[in-house]
């Protein structure tokens, strides 16, 4: 049975030997970019080319929302602006006159998804991980202005406009970081973040964009955040969050990424190996295991790219153990997250009507 489950990267701005043998693993998904792997639009075009060629199936993806979360920000990119300005934008409803409020702020958005998804699609991009559904409730700097909005119907109707951007211009989406970071301080990338709150509180408030968007949701991404009072492990390894909440409860079908599996709050996870520093495979197996369709390894190809070899062996040796299983629906999963139509090139993105009014409809 076809699963390939990993999405990892690449350390330069072109391809290596151990790049092409690494794209070319059949357990291989696809990769994420990083600002290290960009010049300028010629070499990001270029780049994508080699990587298809290798693979047509492969899945390009990159962190691209926009503010300070954008990794190609020169020769032409779009300098978005960060999603707190939209939900910013809607506040101004019938206080600042005529371009203001709820309807502007929707329309914004969906200029914004447009021309993040176009742009990126132009130079051979897949997919964004976007949009960001966490609720701004002042508590984590790591998500900060990354997010819409504290209320989450002005979330939910903000990240609804920029899918519909993101559709038109034949992406898909991805909304992180399920059930909710918002409401903790810890940065999940140095540490474990606990949310003690109860199910139904995060239900009835963090949760609830993706029980309103369920059916419009692409892909999600879970948050490396334990919720004690709902699962020991965090929300991306426990099967109760992904299986019996998103998927049975909220009705969620489409695709569950991993979060970056080097982060901290990814590799120590109570109840599995006495709370210890997780190998890459076993944090691998774990997510998958838990309801994890695809599991993102990032920064680890620099250097001797080790970690990226091991996972993958790992990952072979755990399937012939069967401590893992392949999945034919996370594979569908995956491969309905690549886009369907041809991407207009940037010289005729550039003079396209519907992307120069949506230009004029940014903050």
């Amino acid at each position: 049975m076809t699963h390939a489950p990993v999405i990892l990267d690449i350390a330069g701005t072109t391809l290596n030997a151990d790049d092409r043998r690494r794209l070319a693993h059949p357990l291989t998904g696809g990769l994420i970019l990083f600002a290290r792997n960009w010049h300028d639009r010629a070499q990001l075009a270029a780049l994508t080319a080699e990587i298809k060629a290798i693979r047509t199936d492969l899945l390009i993806c990159v962190d691209h929302e926009g503010g300070r979360v954008q990794r190609f920000r020169t020769d032409g990119f779009t300098h978005l602006p960060a999603m707190r300005a939209l939900g910013e934008l809607w506040m101004k409803d019938g206080r600042k006159g005529e371009g203001s409020g709820a309807l502007a702020a929707s329309n914004a958005a969906s200029a914004a998804g447009y021309v993040l998804g176009a742009e990126l699609r132009a130079c051979g991009v897949d997919l964004s991980f976007t949009p960001v559904l966490d609720l701004d409730h002042g508590s984590s700097q790591v998500i900060g202005d990354r997010a819409f909005h504290r209320d989450a119907r002005v979330t939910t109707v903000l990240a609804k406009s920029l899918m519909h951007g993101l559709l038109l211009a034949g992406m898909a989406n991805c909304g992180k970081h399920f059930p909710g970071h918002g409401h903790v301080a810890a940065d999940s990338h140095v540490d474990t973040p606990i949310d003690e709150r109860a199910l139904k509180t995060i239900l009835a408030d963090d949760a609830l964009p993706y029980a309103w968007l369920s059916s419009v949701l692409t892909s999600v991404m879970p948050a490396h955040v334990i919720y004690p009072k709902v699962d020991a492990r965090p929300a991306g390894f426990s099967r109760r969050w992904l299986h019996d909440i998103l998927r049975v409860n909220l009705g969620f079908t489409g695709a569950i990424f991993s979060d970056d599996l080097s982060m901290e709050g990814a590799r120590r996870i109570p109840g599995v190996a006495g709370g210890q520093v997780l190998s890459y495979t076993d944090a691998t197996t774990t997510a998958l295991n838990a309801g994890c369709d695809m599991v993102l390894l990032c920064n680890q190809s620099v250097g001797d790219g080790r970690p990226v070899d091991e996972l993958l062996d790992g990952l072979s040796q755990a399937q012939e153990r069967g401590s893992w299983h392949p999945s034919a629906s996370s594979e569908a999963h995956r491969r309905h997250l690549l886009p369907t139509q041809p991407a207009l090139a940037w010289d005729d993105l550039m003079t396209e009507l519907r992307y120069l009014q949506a230009l004029d409809q940014l903050p």
